[in-house]
């Protein structure tokens, strides 16, 4: 199907002494590719594979029910799965949607003790408070290597387009070299960026755009996507783990959902609880938050009260901006025609938003936690990174290029020791007076390589 960056992670461990007697677990949200990936990941490196999928196969969890022995499960899996083969050292047991059946995936301890097959989990819902906490056994830590899955980056994009490597080569020297990209190349590069902002990095919707380039077959495919993502809201098991829905806590993780595109598009861009529920307050919306984050949808990005490393230190806990994990859903979310108005350039006032967005799903798939910065004095900056060893500005600019925070920062290093501002905008690569000029395109690359 696609080129995905996590599988090389995975080949990377499996080859590395720390992959001994340790199952893979793959978690991320639904629709992210993960299963594809495990079977990718498993039929290159496995002579046999036997695949289990607990959302569609519901009858398989029976055989995690009673004691996990080896030999018995074995057996179990045999008998109810005609034709499958269990060869020690050359045979991947393959758990899929474990997330609903949490025996399944206490059963990875006694396999890794056991030594004869190698496991493979992928899940969603995976930690998310009382889901599914009734039924399960204990979790089997020490004896699992996690994998964060999310949705494709703009890089996976451009090769699922059929991008040459030699471009995208091309856009990376100029990064590294500070000299800008040629002109047909640059230009070729902001429409393919556009197009991953309307789209997203949902395998399913980029299948779609791939193949029929009709926006409103894009806009359907993540729209049901949503949905089922609704559903899985309503999932959530209340505090006494009883068997139905805390109809408080949904309505107010929907309330919350709903609430980001319009807070966004606010000049303060903090998330207000008063804008959710006039009388809302923090204390009734925290685990709604949570649930939300847990389940990988949105991510925070948190005020520092200095700028100086390490920026977790520096986080103000109750002062945050919520950015959705990714930009085609957020833009799914907005009315009609909104995919039309960002190929043509012409958003109105979700133009900010939209870009900031994009920029805090890049940082975010890339493994970065999100940082802001932003006093009552009106000094306010975007995004805050450790960049090459020390703190760095980012301002995302949707139209002018002035930077009036960022100088006053850069100005005074006494008092706030930081000397990069890297600017992101509708322009080509440039540095000077201490500001690094980057294109929308170039967000992918500032990874934590550089830090």
């Amino acid at each position: 199907m696609f080129r995905r960056k996590v599988l090389k992670e995975m080949l990377d461990w499996k080859s590395s002494r720390q992959s001994k007697g340790k199952a893979l677990l793959i978690k991320g949200l639904r629709q992210v590719g993960k299963t594809f990936t495990a079977l990718q990941y498993a039929n290159t490196l496995y002579e046999n594979v036997v695949y289990m999928n607990f959302k569609d196969n519901p009858s398989l969890k029976i055989i995690f029910d009673g004691d996990l022995n080896v030999d018995r499960m074995v057996m179990d899996i045999s008998a109810s799965m005609p034709g499958t083969r269990f060869i020690p050292g050359k045979t991947i047991i393959i758990l899929d949607e474990v997330q609903e059946c949490e025996n399944a995936r206490a059963s990875v301890k006694p396999f890794m003790l056991d030594g004869r097959f190698d496991v493979i989990s992928t899940g969603s819902l995976l930690g998310i408070k009382g889901y599914n906490k009734k039924h399960g056994k204990n979790v089997p830590v020490g004896f699992e290597h996690i994998i964060y899955m999310k949705p494709m980056d703009f890089e996976e994009f451009l090769w699922a387009k059929g991008m040459d490597d030699d471009v995208v080569g091309q856009v990376k020297r100029s990064f590294d070299e500070r000299i800008p990209v040629s002109a047909p190349t640059h230009t070729a590069m902001m429409r393919n960026f556009k197009e991953y902002i309307c789209v997203g990095g949902m395998p399913r919707v980029v299948q779609t755009f791939i193949s029929t380039k009709d926006m409103n077959a894009v806009r359907a495919e993540q729209t049901d996507i949503l949905e089922q993502y609704r559903d899985d809201f309503g999932k959530h098991l209340d505090e006494n783990e009883n068997e139905y829905t805390d109809p408080v806590l949904l309505g107010r993780i929907n309330r919350v959902f709903d609430s980001i595109p319009s807070q966004l598009s606010k000049e303060n861009k903090k998330f207000q609880y008063s804008a959710v529920e006039k009388k809302g307050r923090s204390e009734q919306y925290q685990s709604a938050i949570q649930w939300l984050v847990d389940y990988g949808l949105v991510a925070q990005c948190f005020n520092l009260s200095l700028l100086q490393l390490p920026l977790e230190g520096n986080k103000e806990e109750n002062v945050f901006k919520l950015y959705f994990q990714d930009s085609g859903l957020f833009v799914s979310m907005l009315e009609p025609g909104s995919a039309g108005d960002i190929l043509t350039g012409d958003m109105g006032i979700y133009k900010g938003a939209v870009y900031e967005n994009i920029v805090a799903d890049a940082f975010s798939k890339m493994g970065r936690k999100l940082y802001y910065y932003r006093r009552e004095s009106g000094t306010e900056i975007d995004f805050i990174i450790r960049f090459e060893g020390k703190p760095a500005l980012v301002e995302v600019k949707a139209k002018s290029g002035k930077t009036k925070s960022a100088d006053y920062i850069l100005s005074n290093p006494d008092t706030y020791g930081v000397d990069l501002c890297i600017k992101l905008g509708d322009y080509n690569v440039g540095f000077g007076d201490r500001k690094l000029t980057l294109p929308y395109y170039m967000a992918f690359l500032l990874t934590e390589e550089h830090s």
